[in-house]
Formats: C-alpha cells, sequence, structure tokens
C-alpha cells in the first residue's frame, strides 16, 4: 500500500532521513503549553520517540523519531492528552506571540488571546504557500512581527491631560523618538515621529496620559529563501474587527492572486503593491 506522505504532512508528519521515521509537529498557539500538555508530550517522545524533542524558531515543538507503524496511536494518546498536531505545508501555519501586557511590562496588548482568536479564524487554511502570522506586544518587537507574512504589532494612541500633569519632564525623557517636547505652556507630540510605543504613559507617574490600544500591521515579511521586511502602510488600527477586516482582505488577495507554490510577498511583489495598498487600505478606511 502506497504511502501518502503530502496527507501525512499536512497533519505535521514530517519525513526524516531515516526511514519510515518522522519528526512529528504539535499545534503550539502563542509559545503555550500547559503543564499536562507537557507531560503528554513528554510521554509520548519516551513511548513512541527517542525521549527528546525539538523546539523550533517558530515557538513549535517536534516530536522526532516518530514510526510509521505507531502514527495512529500517537494521534489518539496527544488527542487524548490535550495535545492536537500541527500542519505543514501549503497553509496558515503556528500563530506565535510574545507573553504580551498580562505579563511584559513593556506590553501594549494582551497577546496570547489574540493569538489564540487568530488561530481559531485562520490556522489550517488552504493557501497557495504557507503563510505565518506573528504578534508581538510592544514595538520592542520580540517576535520580529515584520518576519512574517503578516505581523500584529501592539500600540498605543495617546492624549496628554494637562489637568494631571506636573510636567516633570520624564515622558520626554523616555520618548526614544524625541517625538515629545516639554514647553512652558505643556507638553507638544509630533505626531510624524510617534511610533504609538507607548513609553510616556508607562513612564508617567500621574496618570497624565489617556491611551487607546491599537494594533500596526506589516505585510509581505519573510526570511526563508526569499528575505524581505514586511512592509508597514497603514495607520494604526483601533478596533480588532477591522484588524481581522483587513487579515481576511490580505489572504484573499493571496489565494486571488499568487500561484501555487509561490510566497505571500512574492505574489504581492509580481501583482503589485499599489494594487495590494488600494485593497487593503479600502477595508481599512471602510
Amino acid at each position: 500500500m502506497a504511502i501518502d506522505y503530502k496527507a501525512l504532512k499536512s497533519k505535521g508528519f514530517m519525513q526524516q532521513v531515516q526511514e519510515n521515521c518522522f519528526s512529528l509537529r504539535l499545534k503550539v498557539v502563542g509559545g503555550n503549553l500547559t503543564a499536562e500538555q507537557l507531560t503528554t508530550i513528554s510521554k509520548i517522545s519516551k513511548k513512541y520517540g527517542e525521549g527528546r524533542v525539538h523546539l523550533t524558531s517558530r515557538q513549535g515543538v517536534e516530536i522526532p523519531f516518530i514510526k510509521l507503524a505507531d502514527i495512529d496511536a500517537v494521534s489518539a494518546e496527544l488527542e487524548a492528552g490535550g495535545v492536537n498536531t500541527g500542519v505543514c505545508g501549503p497553509r496558515v501555519r503556528t500563530v506565535t506571540a510574545c507573553q504580551g501586557s498580562k505579563i511584559c511590562p513593556s506590553g501594549c496588548i494582551d497577546t496570547y488571546p489574540l493569538a489564540v482568536e487568530v488561530s481559531d479564524r485562520y490556522y489550517g487554511r488552504d493557501l497557495p504557500h504557507k503563510f505565518k502570522f506573528g504578534v508581538t506586544g510592544c514595538m520592542n518587537n520580540c517576535l520580529k512581527a515584520e518576519e512574517n507574512d503578516l505581523g500584529i504589532k501592539g500600540g498605543y494612541v495617546v492624549e496628554w491631560l494637562a489637568d494631571e500633569c506636573t510636567l516633570c519632564g520624564i515622558c520626554e525623557e523616555s520618548c526614544r523618538q524625541n517625538a515629545i517636547t516639554q514647553t512652558e505652556d505643556g507638553i507638544v507630540i509630533d505626531e510624524e515621529k510617534c511610533i504609538h510605543c507607548g513609553r510616556c504613559v508607562k513612564s508617567c507617574t500621574n496618570d497624565a496620559w489617556l491611551y487607546q490600544e491599537g494594533y500596526l500591521v506589516s505585510f509581505g515579511g519573510t526570511f526563508g529563501n526569499v528575505i524581505a521586511k514586511g512592509e508597514q502602510f497603514l495607520p494604526i488600527v483601533l478596533e480588532k474587527e477591522n484588524l481581522f477586516q483587513i487579515a481576511d482582505a490580505a489572504l484573499d488577495f493571496f489565494d486571488e492572486h499568487a500561484n501555487s507554490g509561490e510566497r505571500f510577498r512574492v505574489a504581492i511583489d509580481r501583482a503589485g503593491w499599489d494594487l495590494f495598498k488600494e485593497k487593503i487600505a479600502a477595508v481599512y478606511d471602510g
């Protein structure tokens, strides 16, 4: 009976150099696993592999040396232990995320719940080629959002509150972009220099800033055979619903314009950035 390696790969079983051995990629969203899931993975690795796992560059976990004859048993036991197998091939891959504002003091958005929403909406969707999402909580950019086909970076839109401000100068000192100037009359923000990092808010000891969380979106990043930094051309996105509308439009554009086996960036380059920006801007404005 012929082995359908393509079907196995689509379920996360990647063929190794060794005959009838597979490195099994697991589904890990935002780099988060529970202690119970880790226990399950450990048991499977010891029972069916070589007692070790590989941590991938995208926060994933792979169990190498899974035998062909054990694939069904491994899948069933993982599922029983609350662990899902991953996906490979031309589809939306694991969504990565940093720890975000719930844990990191620098974070501007709560990244893990957003990564779960992105994963629930898109993970495993068939496309002309693989497609990667990355969510990072702030301008420190620990997850390197621009390396992804679609990167999401947290940011703040800020408003200075004159009545609460003591003009201590801390916000001006904390702004690395020199977007804040303190004058005799108050605080002046240079909107062209502001990158929405939120350091002014986080450094203030008098709650003299209002802020709204938002999302900075980049498109077309890739660090594989083709290396390109994702392009950020939209203003900050303030509503999550609008963020998903933009992501929907980006994937639809990829589906419509890409050739089979062509990465998102290459498809945009060939179809034209002007056309792509027009499609995305229409959704943003709408």
